[in-house]
């Protein structure tokens, strides 16, 4: 038996905007400071990565990446300050979700071997 965590934001109608999908995207955007490269690189269309893009951005209220048009010569993305921050701020939320239920689960799993003994 194992744990697994699931760890998505959502907005006030329950509607997902940030999970470890759009975490590699943004991962990946850094890298090759490009969307469409990113995109590309998961197997993702230029057009779902921009609407994901823009629903967190929406939801965050802030702009999450500096778009320079201008095609492969000239354009790019790069992430803002605050995206930079963000993405280290929820990473660090998911690590320290994901210990605190490793614990949790533990403690879980040592009941259970209790009850198989009894």
């Amino acid at each position: 038996m194992k744990l697994k965590i699931k760890i998505s934001l959502t907005d006030d109608r329950d509607k997902g905007f940030m999970g470890i999908g759009l975490v590699w995207l943004l991962r990946r955007i850094e890298k090759y400071r490009s969307i469409n490269r990113a995109a590309a690189d998961m197997k993702m269309s230029y057009a779902k990565a921009l609407k994901i893009l823009n629903r967190l951005e929406k939801n965050l209220e802030h702009p999450v990446l500096i778009r320079r048009k201008g095609g492969m010569v000239r354009g790019g993305a790069e992430l803002t300050p605050y995206g930079k921050k963000f993405l280290e701020i929820y990473d660090r939320l998911q690590k320290d979700i994901r210990r605190q239920g490793r614990d949790i689960f533990k403690a879980f799993k040592s009941e259970m071997e209790e009850i198989d003994r009894a």
